[in-house]
């Protein structure tokens, strides 16, 4: 594994840098002030969307696609990275969640009109979109244990169910539902019995009920939504793939989103370790820099310890997801899901605490950057499905 970055990388984390000190790092007061104004969705965020575009800063995921920017997962990795360290960036270059996941999905799996209808304007940053998988009457983080219906009835599917946490769906200009449900709940491969199919957002019977907050927080990292379908009906030519393979596709789409979000974790811990040092010097408790008390030292070094071993190995998974695909490197995946939530909540804790009282206000950002990544110690498969996951496969090797 080379642990240069190409020249192309070198260049556009020298243009996204630029651009994260021209127009985002200002604008962190206005987008925080638009939030406590009552607006969920910034105005800021769309205005500096054309000014990304314009400065070839777009799309820059999509691997082995001529959608996107043509970078591999490793090339991608440290300018997801840089855009992590503010938690909204992300979507001013068309590289957030939900969205980067469910083009994925439609790059990959879509047929040509159903590309042209959806995949087109979400790449244009027209429309947002939502993935609507997890269920609260069930525990899903065993996919198959979905119980949403997706019923086929002439020329149409009837969909009906109740799901939450669907990223984006109470976003007026969420305009698409990728939805997960069960199309042969009795076939004896449990892995066989889901589907996803593409819902409109203006279909009728289908109603948000609620935003749900993350620690009381409406956007760690985006904001999702309980959402209830009620006998919605779609043409039948909206199927991904075919009947039967949701779980194949749920695979497919969580792995690039998995990585995606440990490399966005990665940038929000280092901005954390540059708040804990900066509040640490310039704080005296005792006659001396709190940065000088040893307890502090050693939060410190752990930290940066923590930050580039986490680094380290989200390199190693996306070159290997690169050289020899996503089902190889699904230990590695899972080791990374498992170390980069866990590794940013320590080092922001930390921050936190630095930072004394104001540390759990909203003033310094740290009690946001902590729900989230405390939430992405569920979010995509929770921990221990992961650790389940890497203990098998290390057992597997020792197996006769």
């Amino acid at each position: 594994m080379e642990f240069e970055h190409s020249k192309r990388t070198l260049e556009l984390m020298e243009r996204l840098q630029a651009f994260m000190d021209s127009h985002i790092y200002p604008n962190e007061a206005r987008y925080h002030q638009e939030l406590e104004d009552g607006n969920p969705w910034p105005s800021i965020v769309e205005e500096l969307k054309p000014k990304a575009r314009e400065a070839g800063l777009w799309n820059l995921f999509l691997p082995e696609s001529e959608y996107g920017a043509g970078l591999t997962n490793l090339e991608y990795a440290p300018l997801c990275e840089i855009m992590g360290r503010v938690m909204w960036a992300p979507e001013v270059f068309n590289c957030s969640a939900p969205d980067t996941g469910n083009m994925e999905v439609l790059a990959r799996y879509g047929t040509p009109e159903q590309k042209k209808q959806w995949l087109d304007p979400l790449l244009a940053g027209e429309i947002r979109s939502c993935f609507a998988m997890t269920e609260p009457a069930v525990a899903s983080s065993d996919a198959t244990n979905i119980e949403s219906s997706i019923v086929r009835d002439g020329d149409s599917y009837v969909i009906n169910g109740r799901k939450w946490w669907s990223s984006g769906s109470p976003d007026p200009r969420c305009k698409i539902f990728i939805f997960m449900g069960k199309t042969d709940p009795d076939n004896p491969n449990r892995h066989k019995q889901q589907s996803m199919i593409l819902v409109p957002m203006e279909t009728d019977g289908i109603t948000v009920r609620r935003s749900l907050p993350v620690f009381g927080y409406s956007g760690a990292p985006d904001v999702t939504g309980e959402v209830v379908f009620e006998n919605v009906r779609v043409p039948v030519e909206n199927m991904l793939l075919g009947e039967g393979r949701g779980f194949e596709i749920a695979q497919g789409r969580l792995g690039p989103g998995r990585i995606h979000h440990c490399m966005r974790l990665i940038g929000l811990a280092e901005r954390a370790l540059e708040k804990m040092c900066r509040r640490t010097l310039s704080r005296v408790a005792f006659g001396k820099p709190i940065a000088e008390q040893t307890v502090t030292l050693e939060r410190i070094a752990e930290s940066r310890i923590l930050i580039d071993e986490a680094r380290l190995l989200t390199f190693k998974a996306a070159y290997m997801m690169d050289t020899v695909g996503n089902k190889v490197a699904r230990k590695e995946i899972a080791m990374i899901k498992v170390a980069a939530p866990n590794m940013a909540a320590r080092v922001i804790d930390w921050a936190i605490q630095a930072h004394g009282g104001g540390g759990v206000s909203d003033d310094f950002g740290l009690a946001l950057a902590y729900a989230n990544a405390r939430l992405l110690r569920i979010a995509d498969g929770p921990d221990e499905v992961h650790r389940n996951q890497i203990g098998r496969l290390e057992l597997k090797q020792y197996m006769d």
